[in-house]
Order: structure tokens, then sequence, then C-alpha cells
């Protein structure tokens, strides 16, 4: 197993400390930095800010939005950071909610899984630089009837096939992943409940197309938070707010994938308090309502011997890259938690 981190939205006050995070990370030995965006920062400035600082380390798009670009635009950031980066790029996709989406892309959030399929086709075409013809429900390319012609990507990326990823956590969604994509961005991952929530699903989309899980690449993000074993609930309430957002209020009442995941998690009643509490506007309720084990299975806390019992779990479940949001309220907490996620690895013979 693999370590990354994932620095989450650009924009948000830690700037300076997180392009310090990043090179650490690099100097440490992490194999990928992961950015994000939703409607404020854009991960492709983030990424090759900073590819242009680190030597080593992998940078990802965690996630692009595909209602954001066109399927071709997308091909061409993803040669592009890849040149630029040296061969370091990793494209991760995923479709966002209704409500980026149609608000603040005017892109109807309807029929995702057949939307991301196409995508993906029309990307990996593009990459490939062939001449990108395509006549889908969602894209056709060039349009009839008119001057446009097959055109192929002009820029050569540096590698043959850039590694693509798909944010998913619904059954059909990572099932379609397993079938098209080489990796899976995972969210709320409890080692306990993988199997049953995700690999299953994907396992069986690697085997629709011919394939078995060896090169495939599970990469769940999990937040870390160094301290005393006797604090850990302490730790956890760092994270509740966090929680409460996604499980509460991320989407809409009928469309909210990560409600849904921890209800297959085994936490119907709490998943459904915790959303009225939050969409009712009562946030530091939705927050307290949490379950600590729910926190707990789905972060890393504690002493490094205790996470480094985590990692063993995580690994042992099949995560092949376990990616940190390394946590603490200063730029040495945060340094300090890079340094506990490598130590731990080796205290759990995963180094």
């Amino acid at each position: 197993m693999k370590l990354g981190i994932n620095l989450g939205y650009w924009g948000a006050g830690m700037d300076a400390d997180n392009l310090a995070v990043a090179k650490e990370a690099d100097q440490l030995g992490y194999s990928v930095c992961w950015a994000a965006e939703a409607y404020g920062s854009d991960a492709a400035t983030v990424l090759a800010y900073v590819a242009a600082q680190t030597e080593r380390i992998d940078v990802g798009s965690a996630i692009f939005q595909i209602p954001a670009r066109q399927p071709t635009m997308t091909a061409m950031t993803a040669a592009t950071l890849d040149s630029l980066s040296g061969g370091r790029f990793r494209l991760g996709l995923g479709v966002s909610g209704p409500q980026v989406s149609e608000g603040w892309y005017g892109v109807k959030f309807d029929k995702p899984l057949a939307r991301t399929r196409e995508y993906v086709e029309i990307i990996r075409k593009a990459m490939s630089r062939e001449r990108v013809s395509h006549e889908g429900a969602h894209w056709t390319l060039p349009l009839p009837d008119g001057p446009g012609k097959p055109l192929k990507l002009i820029v050569h990326p540096e590698r043959e096939q850039i590694p693509l990823y798909i944010a998913a956590i619904g059954p059909k969604n990572l099932e379609q992943t397993g079938e098209i994509a080489d990796g899976a961005l995972l969210i709320f991952p409890a080692a306990e409940h993988l199997e049953e929530t995700a690999l299953q699903h994907i396992r069986t989309g690697r085997e629709k197309a011919g394939k078995t899980m060896e090169g495939f690449d599970v990469c769940p993000t999990v937040p870390l938070a160094l301290g005393a074993d006797k604090d850990v609930s302490t730790l956890a309430d760092m994270f509740r707010p966090y929680t409460a957002l996604y499980v509460g209020g991320m989407g809409s009442r009928k469309q909210n994938f990560y409600n849904q995941l921890a209800q297959r998690m085994g936490y119907e009643k709490e998943a459904a308090e915790i959303q009225d509490k939050y969409l009712a506007g009562d946030k530091e309720g939705a927050a307290a309502a949490i379950p600590q084990q729910l926190i707990d299975s789905t972060t890393l806390l504690g002493s490094v011997d205790r996470i480094a019992d985590r990692m063993r779990a995580y690994a042992e479940a099949g995560v092949t890259t376990l990616t940190i949001n390394p946590a603490g309220l200063t730029l040495d907490d945060r340094l300090a938690s890079l340094r506990a996620g490598i130590e731990a690895m080796e205290r759990a013979g995963l180094a």
C-alpha cells in the first residue's frame, strides 16, 4: 500500500501551508498529491503550481468535475499537466452533484453513469492521439452537417496512458468504475465495510471487462489527526462538522450519496437524523448526532501505533493507495501528521 495526500480546496486561507505540506510530502516519499474543486478554486491551476515546485510526487485531480468541461478539454488539460510535470499527472473525474452541476454549471444532472461512460470514452480516444469521432446521447463529435472535422490532440503527453480515476460511491457507479477506469477515488471508507460498500462492486465491473483487480488502484481519502489514544474522542470531534456537511447537507434530501453510504454502513437511523437536523439549519445538532464509531472508522486518529493498526486494516481490506488529509491547527501540526503517516506505515510493515 502506498500513501498520498489530499490538499482539498485551494483558497480556504491555508494556501501557503498547503504548498509547504505538498513539498514536505514530496520529500518524505508520498506517492501522490490530490487537489479538489467545487465552485471556488479550480484543480488544474493548483496542480500545475504544485507540480512546478515538487520533484517526485504525482499530482492528481480529485476531482475534475465532468459538468465543468467538455471531454476533449479535459483531455487537453490532462495531456498538458502530464507534459509539464514530467509524467506525474493522474486524472480523477466525477459527476459532482445536482446542486453544483445545475446551479453552477447549468448542466442537467441526469443519467450520470451514461454521461461518465461517454466522457471517458472520448477522453481515452483523444489521449491516444487518434482522430476523435463520437456519436452518443450526450456528445456528438464533430457536429453533423457543419464545418467541423475529426481532429486529434496536437500535444504529446509524457506517457502513453495517463492513469484515469473516477470518484464513486454508489454500487452502480462503483461497478462502472471498475469496468472503465484505472482506479477508484473513495470517501468515508471504513476498512471493516470496504468489501460490501465498494470492492465487491468494483470487482464485478472488472470481471465484466474481462479484468482482475490486478493493477487497479483502490484509493480512499481519510483525515489523519495525531494525538494520544486517550484523546481519540476529542480528535474525532475535529471532524464532526466535515462529516455532518457531507452526510447531512451534501446534495438534496433524495440525492445525497454520502448519506446513502452511511446507511449502507449500518447507520440508517443516525443518517436520517443527521440529515434532518442539517437541512433544518441545526448544523451543531447534526454534528452532535454523528456516532463516534462512524468518525473513528473512517479516519486515522491517535498515536502512531494506533494509526499503524488502522493502516494495516486498510491494506488487508484491499486499499492500494491510502490518501490522508493531514489535520492540525498549525502548519507544524500538519507536517507532524505527515511524518506520522510515514512512521505508521513503517511500523505497520507496509513501507
